[in-house]
């Protein structure tokens, strides 16, 4: 077998087969994707294409070839991120600057473990890691890493909460030991509508969902102060012991930021670890129209920003940002064969000892060139773009007599439904969305308050316009209308447990 057409080296016949690769791939990106929102294939359409799919067949075929029918699949029928109507998740479009940076990327396939496999990558990553810790105001003994996003940045600031509260009050490394028994008794507060990784991290640690205590919220989705104070004083009262805080700057579904300053005061009193998730709503950094809603977080011990989100990279793409770099020792570790600890006395540095992962892609490049490409006030605009479309969104369905709207933006999310008797609410909204869906013409969320069923606009598309969200706000009634004329062909009859509409094919 000739090797050079599948590695790149220099000489002709591996840069002819790289090109040719490259130029396949752009052609069905351009001729297969992001003509709608989504192609309207259903689950069961799709896993019946798939299934007939050979993964691995004994001789292979011409890359060409192989792309030109993964088009019909992969190009066809995958979410169309870029599209103005889809706006369903915190799933962003991705800047072709970041597009460009992912070829070299995957082409160098430098790993951040240890300074031999990524020479100047570890550099890059971190003086782009020490101007993050800069702009969110963190002293010079701060330090962080990458990561895959939210869920890892979560776990990490939680395994770190957990292991510096034993080291520091009970003289026990977790490390060495294990969990101490008083572990049962630790407790993570966190607004009852923090994000599900919270719950997540403290079982992977060890502690259970139940040493997370949910604390409420005020009419605006943010943490209450005064009921974080109660919560703390009764777990007390209960011979339980408080080792952390998570306050959330951008909550999933409302978009809400918790009062950062009187958290980080109550934290400080209270002896306990701040983290702030700021996995979404990080990205008002870059903006001076917004980025005072970030105000306190730079008294926050640990910090998570993810960089798929509002800084608008190609997935996957995340930081962990710790205020004080000497609290990476609770999860450092050293081997022989990748990072000896004689190279951190020679002054090499090997990224390992401060992330929960070996082997790690250099992903701060492409936030790098992004930030190269569209600067500061280039990032501002997009993020002020897009919170200006959901505030005058919010504006048009408060004034829609046919809509509810179940939050005041203060970044872009927006929660909302179509009004209904209340016997068929949940299942016309389920109804509206999957329609939407199925027909190509947008891809919005679905969410819940109090166990009731609303639907969600993540405006995160600076392409998207307010005769876009018109033009769907539209359709949402068109077939909400329509679904309660049918609602009659159907009311004898037991209801789907889906949301689907079993009237459909009257208006699809």
């Amino acid at each position: 077998m000739a090797f050079e057409q599948y590695f790149l080296s220099q000489s002709s016949q591996s840069w002819a087969a790289y090109h040719d690769a490259i130029a396949a791939t752009q052609q069905v990106l351009r001729e297969r994707y992001g003509q709608s929102p989504y192609s309207g294939a259903t689950p069961d359409t799709l896993a019946a294409a798939v299934a007939e799919l050979d993964p691995c067949p004994v001789e292979g075929n011409q890359l060409k070839t192989i792309l030109n029918n993964l088009g019909s699949l992969v190009g066809d029928h995958s979410v169309a991120v870029a599209h103005p109507n889809c706006i369903a998740h915190l799933h962003c479009p991705p800047l072709i600057p970041a597009l460009a940076a992912e070829v070299l990327i995957s082409a160098t396939n430098q790993s951040l473990d240890s300074w031999d496999q990524s020479p100047v990558a570890t550099f890059l990553e971190q003086r782009l890691v020490n101007w993050l810790t800069q702009e969110f105001g963190y002293p010079a003994s701060a330090d962080g890493t990458f990561t895959s996003g939210g869920t890892q940045s979560n776990l990490m600031g939680m395994l770190l909460a957990r292991d510096y509260y034993c080291q520091t009050h009970l003289h026990w490394s977790i490390k060495e030991h294990g969990l101490p028994a008083t572990a049962r008794r630790f407790r993570i507060l966190c607004s009852q509508v923090a994000h599900f990784t919270v719950k997540q991290a403290a079982a992977v640690l060890g502690l259970g969902e139940q040493a997370v205590v949910p604390v409420a919220t005020d009419e605006h989705y943010r943490l209450s102060p005064q009921a974080m104070e109660q919560q703390l004083q009764s777990l007390l009262a209960e011979d339980l012991i408080p080792i952390a805080m998570v306050a959330t700057a951008g909550t999933t579904d409302f978009g809400s930021i918790d009062p950062l300053p009187e958290l980080a005061t109550l934290a400080q009193q209270y002896g306990l670890w701040l983290h702030v998730d700021a996995a979404y709503g990080g990205g008002l950094i870059l903006s001076d129209r917004h980025r005072h809603q970030l105000t306190g977080i730079a008294d926050a011990d640990s910090l998570t920003v993810d960089f798929h989100k509002l800084f608008y990279q190609p997935i996957s793409c995340g930081a962990f940002l710790l205020r004080d770099r000497a609290h990476f020792q609770l999860m450092e570790r050293h081997a022989a064969y990748l990072n000896p600890k004689t190279n951190a006395s020679a002054g090499i540095p090997d990224l390992v000892t401060q992330s929960l992962q070996t082997t790690r892609r250099f992903d701060a490049l492409k936030l790098w060139v992004s930030l190269q490409t569209l600067g500061r006030k280039g990032f501002a605009e997009l993020v002020d773009t897009t919170l200006a479309l959901a505030h005058h969104t919010a504006e048009t369905i408060a004034a829609d007599p046919a809509l509810e709207l179940a939050n005041q933006p203060q970044m872009n999310a927006i929660v909302f439904r179509y009004l209904a008797a209340t016997d068929k609410r949940d299942r016309l909204n389920q109804g509206i969305r999957q329609t939407l869906m199925e027909n190509g013409d947008a891809v919005i969320a679905q969410t819940e308050i109090a166990g009731e069923v609303y639907l969600k606009l993540t405006l995160l598309n600076p392409r998207t316009t307010h005769a876009d969200i018109t033009t769907i706000l539209q359709k949402i009634k068109q077939i909400a209308q329509q679904w309660e004329t049918d609602y009659d062909c159907r009311s004898n009859s037991t209801p789907s447990t889906d949301g689907s509409n079993p009237c459909r094919t009257n208006h699809a």
